[in-house]
C-alpha cells in the first residue's frame, strides 16, 4: 500500500501567524527519508494554506512525486499545467467548508475538457469521487487515469462509533444515532468502498482512497482489494505535533503493512 502524505496543515500552521515557518518543503525531505511514496497538496481557490509559491517550490525540489488536489478553476488549471506535477486530483470545493465535503460532481461544466488539458501537458488525472456508479463510469468516460474514493463518510461514522467525538462539542449531529444504527451504516459504507474499488479496477482505473483516515480507522480501508494508494494528512500532521513527523509517518506506515 502506497502512502501519499498530505502536508497542507503544515502550511495551515504557518499561515496562522503569516510568517515563513514552518516551511512545508522541509516535510517533503523528512517524508522521502521515511519512504513515503507521494506528497499531496491542495491548492485551494482561497489559498487558506498552500500558496502558489509552495507549489512551485515543492514541485521543483521534491524527490517524490507530487499530487496536487485542485478544483475545476480555469486559473488554477492554467497555473498547474505550466508546473507539470506528477498527478492532479480534481476535487469539489466550497469557500465556507472546513475541509473537502463529499466527492466531485461529475457534471461540473467543462470537466472533460479540463482532464484533456492536463493530459495534453502529460499530467496524470484522478477524480475524487463518492463510491457510486455514475461517478465511476463518468470518470472512465472522461479518460481519468484513476479515482480516489472518498472515505469521509466511513471516517465520520467510525469516529462517532469508536472515539470520544460523540461526547465532544464538535460531534456530528446528523450521526448522533444509536450504536446499532451506526454499525449498520458503517457496514454499508465499507461495502460500497469495496464494491467500487473492484469496479474501478475492472475498468482499468487506478484505485486510491482518502479523507478522514487516521491511526484508528485506516487498516479497514488498507485491506480493501485493489486500493493501491491512501492519501492521509491531518491525522499524521496532528500526531507529528506530539511525537515528531518522522515518528508519526512511521507509525502510520506500520498500519499499512
Amino acid at each position: 500500500m502506497q502512502l501519499g502524505l498530505n502536508i497542507d496543515h503544515i502550511a495551515t500552521l504557518r499561515q496562522a501567524r503569516k510568517i515563513a515557518q514552518p516551511d512545508p518543503l522541509e516535510a517533503v525531505f523528512v517524508a522521502a527519508n521515511c519512504g513515503v511514496d507521494q506528497i499531496t497538496i491542495h491548492l485551494r481557490e482561497d489559498r487558506r494554506h498552500i500558496q502558489d509559491e509552495d507549489v512551485r517550490s515543492i514541485i521543483k525540489h521534491s524527490p517524490l512525486p507530487i499530487n496536487v488536489e485542485c478544483a475545476c478553476d480555469v486559473n488554477i488549471v492554467e497555473f498547474l499545467c505550466a508546473l507539470k506535477p506528477f498527478k492532479i486530483t480534481l476535487v469539489p470545493e466550497k469557500r465556507e467548508e472546513i475541509t473537502t465535503e463529499g466527492g466531485l460532481n461529475m457534471n461540473t461544466p467543462h470537466l472533460k475538457d479540463i482532464i484533456k488539458e492536463f493530459h495534453k501537458n502529460h499530467i496524470k488525472v484522478a477524480t475524487f469521487i463518492d463510491p457510486n456508479e455514475q461517478s465511476l463510469l463518468l470518470s472512465k468516460e472522461f479518460n481519468a487515469n484513476g479515482v480516489e474514493l472518498h472515505t469521509g463518510e466511513y471516517a465520520n461514522i467510525s469516529a462517532m462509533l469508536y472515539s470520544s467525538l460523540r461526547t465532544h462539542t464538535n460531534k456530528i449531529q446528523s450521526l448522533d444515532l444509536s450504536q446499532t444504527e451506526l454499525e449498520r451504516q458503517l457496514e454499508v459504507t465499507i461495502t460500497a468502498l469495496q464494491t467500487y474499488a473492484n469496479k474501478a479496477n475492472e475498468l482499468k482505473l487506478g484505485v486510491f482512497a482518502g479523507h478522514g483516515l487516521n491511526y484508528q480507522n485506516v487498516q479497514t480501508i488498507a485491506k480493501i482489494p485493489h486500493i493501491t494508494e491512501l492519501n492521509i494528512g491531518h491525522s499524521i500532521i496532528a500526531r507529528a505535533v506530539i511525537v515528531g513527523l518522522e515518528s508519526a509517518i512511521c507509525q502510520m506506515q506500520k498500519l499499512l503493512l
